[in-house]
């Protein structure tokens, strides 16, 4: 018994030291989504422009969109709104989830770094994000013209992720 418990420090510290290596060089903004190919979970939140304006995954069907999840608290998402903002002047449709923020910290922040967004979803508590199986923010999706989810990323989306992962698949789906 003895015997075993002087052993049981090296055999816990080789178990993670294999799932370690196993993680080594592994992209992290290329964590798996169950819903690759599959509709964008139905649900109804208002906007954060608007309280009283619910939308409901119908509302994103009929063209290509990037779905960026954001937040106020969120240093990444500083990161990459001014390259979303680059995006919505070419012309790029983006929605926004606000997620797990505060509504009056997310109209000033908009009003302050400029809004890149179609709209804003305002997901307070996390629902939809539940749903899309957001790790945190910024994830952004590409959702198709039938609202079916083909791409997913997380972490910041700047000009070389647009080009080399985003573009190529949004480009494809807008012809």
């Amino acid at each position: 018994m003895r015997k075993a418990l002087f052993f049981l420090p090296l055999i816990v510290a080789f178990g993670l030291g294999v799932l370690f290596w196993q993680s080594l060089g592994k992209d992290p903004s290329t964590l798996p989504s169950a819903l690759i190919n599959k509709p964008l979970p139905d649900f109804s939140l208002p906007t954060v422009e608007k309280s009283s304006e619910l939308i409901s995954a119908a509302r994103l069907k009929g063209q290509p969109v990037l779905l960026n999840v954001w937040a106020t608290w969120c240093p990444s998402c500083h990161m990459e709104h001014p390259y979303f903002m680059q995006l919505a002047k070419q012309g790029v449709p983006i929605i926004g989830i606000n997620y797990k923020d505060d509504r009056a910290s997310a109209m000033k922040w908009l009003a302050e770094l400029g809004n890149p967004y179609l709209f804003s979803i305002f997901d307070e508590k996390g629902s939809l994000g539940f749903d899309l199986g957001v790790y945190g923010a910024p994830e952004t999706y590409l959702i198709d013209k039938d609202g079916i989810i083909r791409y997913k990323h997380v972490g910041v989306v700047d000009e070389r992720v647009w080009r080399e992962q985003i573009q190529p698949i949004y480009e494809r789906l807008k012809s």
